[in-house]
């Protein structure tokens, strides 16, 4: 059976150096839940402290209510996939995704049962029986898929276990891991400093950052609401436009535009200086707006990207799909973009200045 995950004021140090200082959390029964972030964020660390491979120099940690700190690794009924697959070289798809149940003696007919339903699963049971050399890499992830989950494990705990794969093949195994684990129910932890794996796979994604979460919330949440500064320029790509709080909801530019902002709180003082994050595709060429000239173009298959730059020498970044018109460098352009999809940010704090729904 699945179960729920409650972390309560975890702490991990290794000597003077304090990974993790104080981080709380929960996972809910059955989630697909994403820790992201970019390298030594402490997210992996936090994985394998509820797996029971690190040490808990403080907190607690709870499957279904149960304090599992002393209990050993593995007697928590965890799965684990890995980075490398993990796979025996020398055993068939088969023997490898039996091993686990041969460890905790279950027999045949059970065994083989168990086995072949997994294989049809993760859709390999045409590999029954080749060994892993014989296999490409999105193959042998399915078999290390397969084996975690095939004992039936409370939480499955995944570390960036397609960051070895090509870019089409991640797509692909990314699309078979949401849906292998939806069938199969089993919690899960998913590690990982791919924004958009974690866009694509998640129910919920904690964004991380110096072993302190920023913010947790659904992909769309993340996206489209962060909560400061940092996650809005981790998570997708950010212009970050300079302003100044006019009160009422009203924001001014220091070119003098001026414009209201309708999540905005009407709590954000008169005078002050705040950051605007606009998305290179809520930006809009149009015959209004801010006058602005195309300093680059690049063509990235599915849509255009340009660098513009307004009054001033300030850049931006702009993403048009390729059923609008083609600029040119050069070209003199107008821009808008729509302030009820912006979010505006504490020029000081970095934090979120957006009304709460």
């Amino acid at each position: 059976m699945s179960v729920a995950i409650h972390i309560a004021h975890a702490r991990k140090a290794y000597g003077g150096n304090v990974i993790i200082p104080d981080l709380s959390l929960d996972v809910e029964e059955g989630e697909f839940f994403t820790l992201l972030g970019s390298s030594g964020c402490g997210k992996t660390t936090l994985l394998r402290m509820i797996a029971g491979f690190n040490t808990i120099e403080g907190g607690d940690f709870f499957f279904n209510g149960q304090r599992i700190n002393d209990i050993p690794r593995n007697k928590r009924n965890i799965g684990m996939v890995f980075q490398n697959y993990a796979v025996f070289p020398h055993m068939t798809t088969f023997e490898n995704v039996a091993f686990g149940l041969e460890q905790r003696h279950v027999k045949d007919p059970e065994k083989t049962r168990r086995v072949e339903e997994m294989l049809d699963m993760v859709q390999i049971s045409a590999l029954r029986d080749r060994k892993p050399q014989n296999m490409s890499g999105g193959q042998q992830q399915r078999i290390a898929l397969a084996r975690a989950i095939v004992i039936q494990p409370d939480v499955l705990l995944m570390d960036e276990p397609l960051s070895n794969l090509d870019a089409k093949l991640r797509i692909e195994m990314r699309g078979a891991i949401r849906s292998i684990q939806k069938r199969s129910g089993i919690t899960t932890v998913y590690v990982t400093h791919d924004q958009s794996e974690a866009l694509a796979v998640s129910d919920r994604i904690a964004i991380m950052h110096k072993g302190v979460i920023q913010q947790v919330g659904t992909p769309l949440e993340v996206y489209c609401h962060p909560s400061n500064l940092f996650c809005a320029t981790f998570i997708g790509e950010s212009n970050m436009l300079e302003a100044t709080a006019l009160g009422g909801r009203k924001i001014g530019f220091p070119d003098g535009g001026r414009m209201e902002v309708p999540f905005l709180s009407d709590r954000v003082a008169e005078g002050r200086k705040v950051k605007v994050c606009v998305r290179p595709d809520e930006f809009v060429f149009s015959d209004t707006g801010v006058a602005a000239k195309v300093v680059a173009r690049t063509f990235l298959g599915s849509s255009y990207e340009y660098q513009v730059a307004l009054p001033g020498g300030f850049a931006v970044k702009v993403e048009t799909g390729t059923h609008h018109a083609v600029l040119d460098v050069d070209e003199p352009v107008h821009l808008a973009f729509d302030p009820s999809i912006i979010n505006v940010f504490d020029g000081e704090s970095g934090d979120s200045l957006m009304a709460k729904e």
